[in-house]
């Protein structure tokens, strides 16, 4: 038994190898590329961020408020926006967080432009869905450090290893509660478009988008969710934001900083989740 064993370990399959081969091998025949689209990224990214910082935080509040009551048409939302932000303006976490704000809506909305066309198309052909699922399994489950890896070698520190890693966690999500809202729109809603002569393209975007967008919705939220909670492993490699002081804290054994900034990052979800939650969900009956 001892042979056997012996001698599957020392015949290794050099998964790890291949792997790193296939990244040097992308390195260095796509750097340009890789260059030229970490420039985009980050002009992008860091354009929007100044954006945001450069408006006094005040008049910012006010905004962002009055935005979420014309999205919700909630009162105490509003007020929900209003607290969360003075707090974090009070704990002096005003750009850290400008900086989270900024990641996590450009990583959900590149996730949402790739996921929900991939999840209309896996919907329309299974095989896709087939070929495609155990790709999502992998990125779910993938410790995130490991496609961490890669990511920084390709684009080096800062903003667009930490955006790249946060786009491949959160993308299954739109993909799959995209393909569940689509595969789930009844039948008879199907057969009646069909017997109105609707083409495939007027079925969709008439009767299965409409039917299937609460669980799209639902789809982005989760999205937006799995983005912010990248935002401290995406601090380890230069992304910046509130998981920056965190991993200080942790370095520096700083109970209350860690506190503080953790509690930052709360009432952002909670603002985020309540903003962006699907328009059912939001107005319980």
């Amino acid at each position: 038994m001892d042979r056997l064993v012996d001698w599957i370990t020392d015949n290794k399959v050099p998964v790890g190898d291949w792997m790193a081969d296939v990244v040097e091998f992308i390195k260095d025949n796509t750097l340009s590329f890789f260059d030229i689209l970490a420039a985009t990224i980050s002009f992008i990214v860091d354009g929007f961020t100044g954006v945001l910082e450069w408006v006094p935080a005040p008049i910012l509040i006010v905004v962002l408020a009055l935005a979420a009551y014309a999205v919700r048409r909630s009162l105490s939302l509003a007020g929900l926006v209003v607290f969360a932000l003075l707090f974090v303006l009070n704990q002096g976490y005003w750009n850290e967080t400008m900086e989270t704000l900024s990641l996590v809506l450009f990583s959900a909305l590149f996730s949402t432009m790739i996921g929900v066309p991939l999840g209309i198309a896996a919907a329309h052909r299974p095989w896709l869905f087939a070929a495609m699922r155990p790709v999502l399994d992998l990125m779910q489950t993938l410790p995130t450090f490991v496609y961490l890896l890669p990511t920084l070698v390709l684009f080096g520190l800062g903003t667009v290893p930490g955006l790249i890693s946060t786009i491949i966690f959160a993308i299954p999500a739109p993909v799959r509660l995209t393909h569940l809202g689509i595969t789930s729109v009844p039948r008879p809603l199907l057969e009646a478009g069909e017997a109105f002569g609707a083409t495939r393209r007027q079925l969709l975007w008439k009767v299965e988008l409409p039917s299937a967008r609460p669980t799209i919705f639902a789809g982005i939220t989760q999205c937006i969710m799995l983005s912010l909670s990248m935002v401290v492993i995406a601090a380890l490699v230069g992304a910046g934001g509130l998981g920056v002081p965190v991993v200080r804290a942790l370095n520096q054994v700083k109970v209350g900083m860690g506190f503080e900034a953790g509690f930052a990052i709360v009432l952002v979800a909670i603002v985020l989740d309540r903003v962006c939650r699907p328009p059912e969900a939001a107005h319980p009956r």
